[in-house]
């Protein structure tokens, strides 16, 4: 099992698991005490004790189930944490929301199933291998020599489990990452006719997902026929000989029925272990993407010093993304004095949304430094950073729900006049009020129902409603027509009006509303005016 997953499951769950485990190992003993007495005996004085054994025994399967669904839940919940924490730095989005949802989901079946069949198997074998010896120990001797085959074959057979699991999972993360950008992008494939293409492409990768899935069934099958052989093999080696001594005379009934009871007991462990691995070798492949993903450092929530909006300062900020051979800034240097609005300008690529991002904390610079009020951000406790900064991306995210809600996202507390007033001053009151509903119209997904430009106003609402002392716009009229452009550049100036501001813009509108402008060109500063 992965140890790092292992290492997730809290200590007091894998020690109660522990406790278990040697409780149901007593009570196996126990347990074939009394049936191998009552059956040798005929008396039927055990068998209520045996029905008590039996009950016990099953109640601690039930609660060694229970405790090991709680630490999985609680391990899946962190585990999704920590991945969400890292999600802004993820190339595949597709790919990532596999991993997150049914990566993560995987991991429960092989917490649940793997850690409490690994205390069984670690501790059950010993305890019944005991009272083998103190009943016959020439076949405790047979058992301690062979049974040690059981977790061999599991072993080798796992490594080639391992191998064709983690190629299923690889088809699976690419299929779903796959359709999931599909989806996203199907208008634009209607648009350009190829919807069948992709249904093809979808269709292929699907096929070679049952592929890779019937591989892995095949080696789960051939794990459970080996592991069943070798045990078998295993009693029968001890069933024999005790069979002709029985008959010889030279053991009695009791001891021989609670050797033929207790081998088949100290294999069941094992073997169970190693049917539980491949049952559970889509979450080990999970987990090894996993624990690559968390191995990259989360960008972090800061310092512990209070943010205070000032003078904004670049001082020499280096960013180089892994896997790129060129930084995305490059020794970029500039400052943005308080109450003042500048435009970063550019042609794509260039580094400018990568600057707001350093400024929002969501990327932090390879080397170098960003100083807010003269305080290296990353010294600075981030979510109180981010209280005073509002911030309108190029594809702002509307929720389901109202508009008023949406834009109370910049002030949850905000009153009905507060949020009309915002809408006033983002020119989005006009077509807010027109619609059935006005501010109590509801939106689809991502905002659906609203135009690009309406879908940008509102966001510049929500930004205005936060009334927050620095304000960061990224391209908010890109892909807009003249009319709605025009409507956005008087919103953006209301919004701007006596704050810090960096504004992203590739359009000649925007510049009217800033003092300065500061050009940037691969990444580094071209010209400042």
């Amino acid at each position: 099992m992965n140890r790092r997953l292992l290492s997730r499951v809290p200590r007091r769950a894998r020690a109660a698991l522990a406790v278990l485990a040697l409780v149901r190992a007593g009570l196996v003993v126990v347990q074939a005490d009394l049936l191998a007495r009552a059956i040798a005996l005929l008396d039927a004085r055990p068998l209520p004790w045996l029905a008590g054994a039996v009950l016990l025994r099953a109640g601690a399967a039930w609660c060694s189930e229970a405790v090991a669904h709680r630490a999985a839940a609680d391990v899946a919940a962190d585990l999704r944490s920590a991945l969400f924490a890292r999600a802004a730095a993820q190339r595949s989005s597709g790919a990532f929301s596999t991993l997150v949802t049914k990566g993560v989901d995987a991991l429960v079946p092989a917490i649940t199933g793997v850690v409490p069949q690994v205390a069984l198997a670690v501790l059950v074998p010993p305890v019944v291998l005991v009272r083998l010896g103190l009943a016959d120990w020439p076949s405790a001797l047979v058992v301690v020599l062979t049974a040690p085959l059981v977790p061999l074959f599991g072993a080798l057979i796992g490594m080639r489990t391992r191998e064709v699991t983690a190629r299923q999972w690889a088809h699976l993360q690419r299929l779903g990452g796959h359709f999931r950008d599909v989806l996203a992008g199907l208008s634009t494939l209607r648009v350009f006719g190829r919807v069948e293409h992709q249904e093809a492409v979808i269709g292929r990768m699907a096929d070679e997902h049952r592929s890779a899935t019937m591989r892995a069934l095949r080696v789960a099958f051939l794990s459970g026929f080996a592991l069943e052989l070798v045990s078998s093999l295993v009693v029968a080696l001890v069933a024999v000989p005790v069979g002709l001594r029985l008959l010889a005379g030279g053991m009695d009934l009791t001891t021989a029925l609670v050797v033929l009871l207790l081998t088949p007991e100290a294999l069941l462990p094992l073997r169970a272990l190693g049917t539980r691995f491949h049952a559970a070798a889509e979450g080990m492949a999970a987990a090894e993407q996993v624990f690559e993903v968390l191995d990259v450092p989360a960008p972090g929530t800061g310092g512990r010093r209070r943010a205070r909006a000032g003078e904004l300062r670049f001082d020499d900020v280096t960013v180089h993304f892994p896997g790129q051979e060129e930084p995305v800034l490059d020794r970029v240097s500039f400052v943005v004095r308080p109450g003042e609005r500048v435009a970063l300008v550019g042609p794509s690529g260039a580094g400018k949304s990568t600057v707001l991002h350093l400024l929002l904390g969501f990327v932090e610079p390879t080397s170098g430094r960003v100083l807010v009020d003269g305080v290296d951000l990353r010294e600075v406790d981030l979510e109180d950073w981010r209280r005073q900064v509002a911030w309108v991306p190029q594809h702002p995210h509307l929720f389901a729900g109202t508009i008023a809600d949406n834009v109370r996202l910049g002030a949850a507390g905000a009153s009905t006049i507060d949020v009309r007033r915002a809408a006033r001053a983002a020119h989005a009151a006009e077509f807010i009020e027109q619609r059935p509903g006005g501010y109590q119209a509801r939106l689809g997904d991502r905002g659906a129902g609203l135009s690009a430009g309406q879908r940008q106003r509102v966001a510049l609402a929500r930004a205005y409603l936060k009334d927050a002392p620095v304000v960061l716009l990224d391209e908010p009229t890109a892909r807009l027509d003249l009319h709605s452009e025009a409507a956005l550049t008087a919103s953006a100036a209301e919004v701007l009006r006596g704050r810090t501001a960096i504004v992203v813009a590739h359009r000649p509108a925007l510049l009217r509303a800033v003092d300065r402008v500061v050009g940037l060109r691969s990444g580094s500063v071209e010209v400042a005016a």
